[in-house]
């Protein structure tokens, strides 16, 4: 059997032999995608979701902020954007009072030629664009506090407009149930200080905190207690096939129109085997969001609730861009055992930015050792973080497949964390 997986920007071959306990090729099923996607934001723009038209909105409103994702995250801006800055320019917002805020969380800005793939050439070169910067303690306003008194620190600017809007798009997410709507927010536009309370050690090991769940996830109600706070006048979201193209457009109400997204959305992206797993192959769903190590944390954590204590999860993960920020590899560095790591995180012996994904990570790693293909990282530095190399899938495959005998349950997922795989 012949298969690609998402892995970089072009896929990566992989050829299996099906062995007796070969549970199958497992993929999200796909909607259908939209015959005319532009046709189709603009006309939830005029008839939005629990919401006036964005044009009727915007009457009166003095300045605009648009909050997009930043390059790790494939929404398509140049079909979202075009239409929505239309719609508000003509109800009377001038575009030199239109900010286009790119939400980094921590992530590096996105700037040059990266910022043009972003949003376009055209929209770079008419708009002011401006990535938010989470250590800037400048940039931030306290909108309000918290669970115990949290502080809720949001870009300035984005605050001080007087018409907000969220874009983006809804995908399996392993923290927050699902991503987009109030995720634009927190930890899109927070500080430094906000994240730390969003991304601690307690909230990452909270047992709700997982893929599919938004009722009793305390990560998603606090994204939703700190948007309430900032203020969300519409949001822009919407569902992709795995190619990337439109599937749904969701938009009006950022609290409504993004649950009625994640509604649409998880029929399709929603797998239950009968038995665990032995051990599993899978990826980082391919580029823009295995650029690094610290992404790849999505597809293992995705694996996990489906394979055995000690399966195995071998992933391919291009990481383009190494393991990271030097922060994240900073943590790597420290870690001699996946439990005494996080034995120091729960004891909150240090506070370092990034730390959340390495928790995730050997979190899991701690019954699942990992196995990584990668063209980006030398097997020295995958050795060095605790991680198995492997220079061939098919190798690796067969390796497991006498480990743990012919009869093993095991299972491909090319498109990785796309599909949120459960027990039933």
């Amino acid at each position: 059997m012949k298969i690609t997986l998402s892995y970089g920007p072009e896929g990566l071959p992989l050829e299996i032999t099906e062995s007796p306990g070969f549970q199958g090729v497992l993929r999200p099923r796909e909607a259908p995608a939209a015959e005319n996607p532009e046709a189709a934001v603009l006309q939830t723009l005029r008839k939005p979701i629990a919401a006036k038209p964005l044009a009727d909105l915007a009457k009166g409103r003095q300045s605009a902020c648009v909050v997009i994702s930043d390059i790790t995250r494939p929404v398509p801006n140049q079909i979202i954007l075009p239409p929505l800055l239309a719609e508000i320019e003509n109800a009377g917002i001038k575009r030199e009072e239109i900010t286009i805020l790119i939400a980094t969380g921590i992530h590096r800005p996105n700037e040059g030629d990266e910022l043009i793939a972003l949003v376009g050439a055209e929209i770079a070169e008419n708009y002011r664009i401006i990535n938010h910067f989470s250590k800037e303690a400048d940039d931030m306003v306290l909108v309000g506090e918290i669970n115990d008194g949290v502080p809720a620190l949001i870009n300035r600017h984005y605050v001080a407009a007087d018409l907000k809007i969220l874009t983006g798009f809804i995908e399996p997410h392993m923290w927050a149930g699902f991503s987009g709507g109030r995720k634009s927010i927190l930890p899109g536009i927070s500080s430094l200080e906000t994240l730390e309370y969003m991304h601690g050690p307690e909230m990452i090991a909270h047992p709700m905190t997982v893929y599919g769940a938004l009722a009793g996830n305390p990560f998603h109600e606090a994204g939703l207690s700190i948007m309430k706070k900032a203020g969300a006048d519409f949001m822009v979201n919407v569902t992709l096939d795995t190619s990337k193209k439109i599937t749904r457009v969701f938009a009006g109400d950022p609290v409504k129109a993004h649950l009625e997204g994640c509604h649409f959305l998880a029929p399709f992206c929603t797998m239950k085997l009968e038995e665990p797993l032995d051990f599993i192959v899978t990826t980082n769903s391919g580029a823009p969001l295995d650029c690094n190590l610290y992404q790849s944390v999505k597809g293992i954590t995705g694996a996990a609730p489906v394979v055995k204590a000690g399966g195995e999860i071998l992933i391919a993960s291009a990481c383009s861009e190494g393991a990271g920020s030097p922060e994240y590899i900073e943590i790597l560095q420290m870690i001699d055992t996946p439990q005494n790591f996080i034995k120091r995180l729960l004891a909150r012996e240090f506070f370092i930015p990034d730390q959340w994904c390495a928790q995730e990570t050997y979190q899991v790693m701690i019954d699942h050792p990992v196995w990584l293909y990668s063209d980006g990282l030398s097997p020295a530095e995958i050795e060095s973080y605790h991680m198995k190399p492997v220079k061939s899938l098919e190798k690796a495959i067969a390796e497991l497949l006498k480990q743990h005998g012919s009869q093993a349950r095991w299972a491909v997922v090319p498109d990785g964390p796309l599909l949120i795989l459960q027990l039933s």
